[in-house]
């Protein structure tokens, strides 16, 4: 058994359409779903997600949508908060999903939504049954294989360990190299980046690399 951890990416059309009036741009950072289920009779998809972003612009982005026909918000803090959802199975989503239908393999929850359409996955299963999982996705989506390994481990859900201001520190650090090796940025430039304090953007990335390592670890 091998684990397959890939990310695709949705072009704008098959994106869940959310009114641009309400849509919660900078105010949803991250979805992680945890549990879903498809009920093929009525052509109705559940699910249950960890979100992390701004509760009541969600709540307005989700009452907007068409295909939503029913959701309830239950807060776990300030920025993070459940999501169950019932909404219409649409052939859009029926489409990148259908690449690991009928296969004989396992997805592995939480399935990461990002802003910008990006999906990441992680898929259990035969060497040959994930090459066919990659190799069905429709054309028009975009397919990222970030790593094929042996399964040791699920590593733990983020989105109830790390802000949204941790996400943000992270997300800027990276972006500007700061991770690389050897370093592209200073913590100076990640402070101008995220509007505060050395010492601030420091402590932000400290916690948020904590929270990084324990997930890893699963502790």
């Amino acid at each position: 058994m091998k684990s397959l951890d890939v990310t695709i990416r949705l072009p704008p059309e098959m994106r869940l359409s959310v009114p641009e009036h309400v849509a919660p741009g900078d105010d949803f950072e991250r979805e992680e779903m945890l549990s879903w289920h498809t009920h093929d009779e009525d052509e109705m998809e559940y699910f249950l997600s960890l979100v992390v972003g701004d509760i009541e612009a969600v709540r307005e982005a989700l009452a907007a949508v068409e295909a939503i026909r029913s959701f309830e918000l239950s807060p776990v803090d300030d920025d993070t908060f459940y999501a169950y959802v019932a909404m219409d199975l649409r052939p859009e989503d029926a489409a990148w999903f259908g690449a690991m239908t009928d296969r004989r393999v396992v997805v592995v929850p939480p399935i990461v939504f990002g802003p910008d359409g990006a999906i990441a996955l992680t898929v259990l299963g035969d060497p040959d049954e994930l090459r066919r999982v990659v190799a069905d996705f429709p054309e028009e989506v975009g397919v990222e294989i970030d790593r094929v390994s042996d399964h040791r481990h699920l590593a733990g859900s983020l989105a109830g360990r790390l802000t949204m201001r941790q996400f943000e520190a992270i997300e800027a650090a990276s972006d500007l190299g700061y991770y690389e090796v050897p370093r592209e940025a200073e913590l100076a430039e990640v402070a101008d980046a995220l509007d505060c304090t050395q010492s601030t953007a420091s402590a932000l990335l400290r916690k948020a690399e904590r929270a990084l390592v324990d997930a890893a670890l699963v502790r």
